[in-house]
């Protein structure tokens, strides 16, 4: 049976077995490099075995987790050619998506971003508290979100988001968003929406790629590139 002729309720048990191990990992509940077995995924993602057993092929399809004979499953191991390989992805999907975002965007889009960033860059002068860091976090990851769901092409959207959970695995455990980092970042997409603000698709691409390449000198430990 293929998944379009599969019952809503078993693609929605599917998917929400999915959404609950990539959320248990991102709370580092589950760990990168960590073995598994099919009955501590029950347990942990809440999930019946049915849906458990549904998801490993998916998992195993989008790199997260891989079977090792005779020792079971694996998380994915955050090393350099995860980097490297994450990374790429990111500047072949979210460089062309802001080439279009230029250009399509409503001004009342873009707005709505630039005030967000602003507003965390007005509170970060009164100090930097961790719920400042973690509303400035959300901020970060809604504009390169947005460039992307901006292109209505659920294909592109899929794969940014597997994508996307390597790339949050990453900086978790190679860089995290600090009272430092927190200008800096919020500065660097402040240069890319006035790419945006101002039509110039180019404008708005080499700021994209300077901050791309400065989150993954970080990842790669060669600080600010």
């Amino acid at each position: 049976m293929t998944e379009a002729a599969r019952p809503r309720g078993e693609r929605s048990l599917r998917s929400r077995a999915y959404d609950s191990f990539t959320e248990r990992l991102l709370a580092r509940d589950i760990l990168p490099g960590q073995f598994l077995s099919q009955r501590e995924l029950v347990e942990i993602t809440g999930m019946p075995l049915g849906a458990i057993r549904e998801l490993v092929p998916r998992l195993e399809a989008d790199g997260l987790i891989a079977t090792v004979p005779q020792r079971g499953m694996q998380v994915a191991h955050i090393d350099l050619d995860l980097v490297r390989n994450a990374f790429q992805l990111r500047m072949f999907l979210e460089l062309e998506a802001a080439a279009l975002f230029t250009i399509n965007a409503t001004d009342a889009m873009i707005g709505k971003i630039r005030a967000a960033h602003e507003s965390v860059l007005k509170d970060a002068e009164k100090g930097i508290t961790p719920e400042l860091l973690e509303r400035a976090q959300t901020v970060d990851w809604s504009l390169h979100d947005c460039i992307i769901d901006s292109l209505d092409n659920a294909i592109i959207s899929n794969v940014y988001r597997v994508n996307s959970v390597k790339i949050r695995l990453i900086r978790q455990e190679r860089f995290r968003l600090n009272e430092k980092l927190l200008t800096n970042v919020m500065n660097d997409h402040l240069e890319i929406i006035t790419g945006f603000e101002s039509r110039d698709p180019d404008r708005a691409v080499t700021a994209l790629r300077r901050h791309l390449d400065n989150a993954r000198g970080r990842a790669l430990g060669l600080g600010e590139m």
